[in-house]
């Protein structure tokens, strides 16, 4: 008699889990049919241009590592035009690029890579 009492509730417990709805039960996932999100990256950059001075800055707010690069060309034909060295940029961190011509800049602009 002792022996159905101790199988008693192992025997309820047994019965309640076969008999859960198969929507109950946990599944593999499946996916929806639509590719990943691309994730995100890229650091966002300002740049200011005071005569022959150039300063930027770019803020990272993602998680990837953005390395970037100041490139300043200059208005004379004579003046150098120069590309900083490259500058790792980690998440939430904000670095300063800076560059300059002998005279006036024609145009500036950042290059983005992602960092390994």
């Amino acid at each position: 008699m002792r022996l159905s009492r101790s199988l008693a509730p192992v025997t309820v417990a047994l019965a309640l889990v076969l008999s859960l709805p198969y929507d109950a039960l946990p599944h593999a996932r499946v996916s929806d049919g639509k590719p990943p999100a691309p994730s995100r990256f890229g650091a966002s950059c300002r740049t200011a241009v005071q005569g022959s001075h150039v300063e930027a800055y770019c803020h990272n707010p993602y998680v990837d590592t953005d390395r970037v690069r100041l490139h300043i060309e200059c208005d004379r034909w004579w003046d150098i035009d120069t590309d900083s060295a490259p500058v790792d940029v980690e998440p939430a961190l904000t670095v300063r690029l800076t560059g300059r011509c002998w005279k006036e800049v024609r145009s500036v602009w950042i290059s983005h890579q992602k960092a390994r």
